[in-house]
């Protein structure tokens, strides 16, 4: 019976820890997948949201349209936040308000989000890689 009940406990153990693996796997992405590298795309405007977390950092823009005037929000991929912090930047980096240039690719579905190359301060012309997993950008080490 206590052996019955290890086989069962181990399974079950197993069972957990492949399912874990198989959301973890489900959930990340490579950047082909979302993004397409023959897209490539500038856009310029003011930081309306930071979300510093795993698997990427997100930064979200207010991008008035060149044409119309209109804002449209943007939102851009970087690197894991431990890439991230090997081009330069930390958490007070950025403030909201602060208004950049993002080079990077566009989203394959056309939406209003990219994976980011390099990121511009547009007042001061700083420039730091957004370690994207397209490849080196500016700061790469």
């Amino acid at each position: 019976m206590r052996s019955r009940a290890l086989t069962f406990l181990a399974f079950g153990v197993g069972l957990a820890v492949t399912t874990v693996a198989a959301v973890h796997v489900a959930a990340h992405h490579s950047f082909a997948a979302e993004f397409d590298a023959a897209q490539p795309i500038t856009i310029r405007g003011k930081v309306t949201k930071i979300s510093w977390t795993n698997p990427h950092v997100w930064i979200y823009l207010n991008v008035p349209d060149e044409k119309t005037g209109k804002v449209e929000s943007w939102g851009f991929e970087m690197g894991a936040p431990q890439q991230v912090r090997a081009r330069g930047w930390d958490r007070d980096t950025l403030k909201t308000g602060d208004e950049l240039i993002v080079e990077g690719s566009r989203a394959r579905d056309g939406s209003s989000r990219m994976n980011a190359r390099n990121v511009t301060w547009a007042a001061t012309g700083k420039k730091l890689g957004a370690a994207s997993s397209e490849g080196a950008a500016a700061g790469t080490p």
